[in-house]
């Protein structure tokens, strides 16, 4: 199974971007799907995920208000539209999934799948 990322690019502070990542399985049924973000010598992070199942959705703190996840269950997309973009979110951003019910899922240890990553950079 692979997760194609795509959408990342350079964006001035206030900007937007939406990223995409696609499942080559379609038969594929993560539990959740999430984002997660790492920038130069940070540990990865999370950013936010959605549930299959309802389209639950949960950010971290410093995202509220700003990212959007959404999903297309039918082919396995997601989505992060990123609005009012600031310098600090400037990082390689990955797609994961994860098949397993029930736990953290804000945990990057727990997710079976992840993409290739996609750099997203934004200037001052």
């Amino acid at each position: 199974v692979q997760l194609q990322a795509s959408g990342g690019g350079l964006v001035q502070a206030g900007g937007s971007l939406r990223l995409s990542c696609a499942a080559s399985q379609r038969t594929l049924s993560p539990v959740v799907m999430g984002w997660f973000r790492q920038a130069p010598g940070k540990e990865r992070e999370f950013v936010a995920g959605i549930s299959r199942i309802g389209g639950i959705t949960f950010y971290a703190e410093s995202v509220k208000g700003r990212f959007t996840i959404s999903r297309a269950n039918a082919d396995n997309t997601v989505y992060l539209e990123m609005n009012s973009l600031k310098p600090e979110d400037t990082a390689v951003y990955y797609c994961a999934a994860d098949l397993k019910i029930g736990g953290n899922y804000y945990s990057n240890l727990r997710y079976d799948y992840w993409g290739q990553g996609t750099q997203v950079t934004v200037s001052s």
